[in-house]
Parts: C-alpha cells; sequence; structure tokens
C-alpha cells in the first residue's frame, strides 16, 4: 500500500475522537460488532470494535462502514479479533443454542459434563458461558424445559405417571418433589385445570391506572395494569378459570403497595418472589429482561442474542406480549432496533411513562 493511500486511510485525531463510534472501540463494545471496523497504521491491521488488544493512538486510526472498506486499506485482519469471521459473541450463542436443543431433544436430563464435553469445552467455562447466554445454569433450562413437558402432557389429558415420564423423570419421588415448585400446585390440580388452587390478589390505585397483582404460594403470579378494576379481575378470573380467587385481604394489600411505589418511583427497586409459568424459551426470554437494569432498555434483537437464538427475535416478541406479570418482569424495556417504541399489552402510553421515569435514574 502506497503512503499516499495510507494516509488517506487515517482520519484526524480530533474527527476520530468526535466520531461516536470511537467510543465504542475505547469500550469494547461487542454489540458494535458487525457495524463498523477500524484499522491501525501502526500496527498495520484491523480489527472488530470489540478487540481485546491495546488501545491505539486516534492519530493512526481509520474508521470504516464495512469489512471490505476494511480489507481495502491494505492491512492484514488482527489475529485476536478474528475480524473477517465470525464474532465471539455469535460463536458462543450457536454453542449454547447447540447444547439447548439438546437438552430439549433428550429423553433424559443430560449432566453438565456430558453437555460441556459436547461443547469441547470445561465444565465450569460452559457452565459460565450457558449462564451469561441465556440467564439460567443448563440445571435450570432442563428443568424448566421438563416443567413445560409436563405441564403439555397435562394438558393433553395425559395421566400423571404418563406426563412424568414423557418428561424423561426415572423416580416418581423425585417428580412429585418437585412437581409443586414446577405447577404452582399438585399434578392433580393441574391437570384438572387449576381447581382447588388458591390465588389471592387485590387491586390498588396509580397515576398509570389500576394496578391488580395476584399470587399463588410460589409467588407473584400475574401483575395487570388497566382502567377498569372489574375488567382485571375479570382478566384474572381468565387466566385462572379453576382456582378460588380469594380478595380483599388487608395483609395482602400491602404487596400491591410494593408495585404501586415502584411504579410511581422506580428507583426504589422491586424484588417480589414470582410464580412464572411459561415454556423453557418463554422463561429464557422473561429472565433476560429481568436482567436489564432499571433505566436502561434493550432492543428484541439483543434479548435474541442474549438468549443464544439470534434468528428468533419474533418468537421474543411474541414471549414478552405473553408476560403477565408487568414491571416485575419489565417487558417495557424492550424496544424496536430503532429505540422506537413498540406494543405492550397494558399500552403504548403506559409503557413512554414507565421508560421516562426509569431513564431519570440511568
Amino acid at each position: 500500500m502506497s503512503a499516499k493511500s495510507q494516509a488517506a486511510s487515517i482520519r484526524p485525531k480530533a474527527a476520530v475522537e468526535a466520531d461516536p463510534r470511537w467510543a465504542r472501540v475505547l469500550a469494547r463494545d461487542r454489540s458494535a460488532d458487525g457495524k463498523f471496523w477500524y484499522s491501525v497504521a501502526t500496527t498495520g491491521v484491523y480489527c472488530r470494535p470489540s478487540c481485546p488488544s491495546r488501545t491505539a493512538n486516534p492519530r493512526n486510526v481509520g474508521l470504516h462502514g464495512s469489512l471490505a472498506e476494511a480489507k481495502a486499506t491494505g492491512f492484514r485482519p488482527c489475529k485476536r479479533c478474528n475480524p473477517d469471521g465470525s464474532s465471539a459473541d455469535v460463536e458462543n450463542a450457536a454453542i449454547v443454542a447447540k447444547a439447548c436443543r439438546l437438552i430439549e431433544q433428550s429423553e433424559e436430563v443430560l449432566s453438565l459434563t456430558s453437555l460441556a464435553k459436547v461443547a469441547n469445552l470445561s465444565t465450569c467455562y460452559f457452565h459460565r458461558l450457558f449462564k451469561g447466554v441465556t440467564g439460567l445454569t443448563p440445571k435450570d433450562y432442563a428443568e424448566a424445559h421438563q416443567a413445560s413437558r409436563v405441564r403439555d402432557g397435562l394438558a393433553r389429558g395425559h395421566s400423571v405417571t404418563e406426563a412424568m415420564y414423557d418428561a424423561g423423570f426415572n423416580s416418581s419421588g423425585r417428580f412429585y418433589e418437585k412437581s409443586r415448585n414446577m405447577l404452582g400446585m399438585t399434578p392433580t390440580q393441574y391437570r384438572a385445570g387449576g381447581a382447588n388452587e388458591y390465588i389471592r390478589f387485590a387491586v390498588g390505585q396509580s397515576s398509570l391506572g389500576a394496578i391488580l397483582v395476584a399470587s399463588s404460594d410460589k409467588g407473584v403470579a400475574s401483575i395487570l395494569i388497566g382502567d377498569d378494576p372489574d375488567e382485571l379481575v375479570r382478566d384474572l378470573q381468565d387466566r385462572f378459570p379453576k382456582a378460588r380467587l380469594v380478595g380483599g385481604d388487608k395483609e395482602y394489600e400491602s404487596m400491591v403497595a410494593r408495585v404501586v411505589s415502584f411504579v410511581e418511583a422506580p428507583g426504589i427497586g422491586l424484588n417480589l418472589p414470582l410464580d412464572v409459568r411459561g415454556t423453557a424459551f418463554q422463561r429464557r426470554v422473561w429472565q433476560a429482561l429481568q436482567d436489564i437494569p432499571v433505566g436502561q432498555t434493550s432492543s428484541y434483537s439483543e434479548i435474541a442474542r442474549r438468549i443464544g437464538a439470534p434468528k428468533s427475535v419474533r418468537a421474543v416478541a411474541s414471549a414478552c406480549a405473553a408476560n403477565h406479570i408487568a414491571v416485575a418482569i419489565p417487558c417495557h424495556r424492550v424496544v424496536r432496533n430503532d429505540g422506537a417504541l413498540s406494543g405492550y399489552a397494558w399500552g403504548v402510553e403506559r409503557k413512554r411513562e414507565l421508560v421516562a421515569r426509569e431513564a431519570t435514574l440511568a
């Protein structure tokens, strides 16, 4: 490469420092990988934004909007960050996605050792990687999938024993030991549509409207927001058609007060025991939502990448829409890729207000 063309690829120091992309290079922002590249004249290499190499002098840096543009500098690809190949996040997501498929397709619960061996990783590193991508440990993910299989079997009318063995349980004692936490009730009650399950609930008022909070013995199972308290109660009845709804409990009203207080002043935080009922995929999404800090937002595609399913953006959006525990599972913190607000089960205006209130804490 001629000295003239090399000099042309390097921008003045001030221009580079003023470019918002440079801040992402300084932060080694993995989410910027694939969106732009940068080259360093003194080392003769080009890199991805997350490259772990020592930070270059911006006077020697060129920023490039495409891989082809970076290659056109005539520099060689960095050996540390491999800018021509897949990013570490993409490769890690693929490893975890493969492990998830193995867990879902296996007739029995796979051990951590066997999963790590398939991934060709140490058990400690694989465990850390899996949890970092999905928000769940391999064991938690397997148990969530088992619970989903049990619920599906019971919902299709299978006997408790059939559902137990179909889900991979080899011991009835172990199954019944876990079944209440898994289903929120006994298997027989679940098969009967939740008959005789007790759901306590109360309704409070906030600046965003009426808020209904309902709990099973395991934890909060629903937080609903709306204009009409009676309509929220009817919605709760539709969600638990055979359960026994118990309202008017003065002691339980303190639970509603905690939720209302968080809505009005999100800085106080909200940490509630939850009774999360959903498929294994939905639980992964909902766990990722709970990991979004107050005052921040994330896109549907970012959540999909985080749980190891980068192509499942629509499924992530569907899981957000299926969330019945408002604010405690903060689906209001998920926005479109361009930062615009999208649909919200309890109204886009409420979503906008929640995001605005939390943004003041960032």
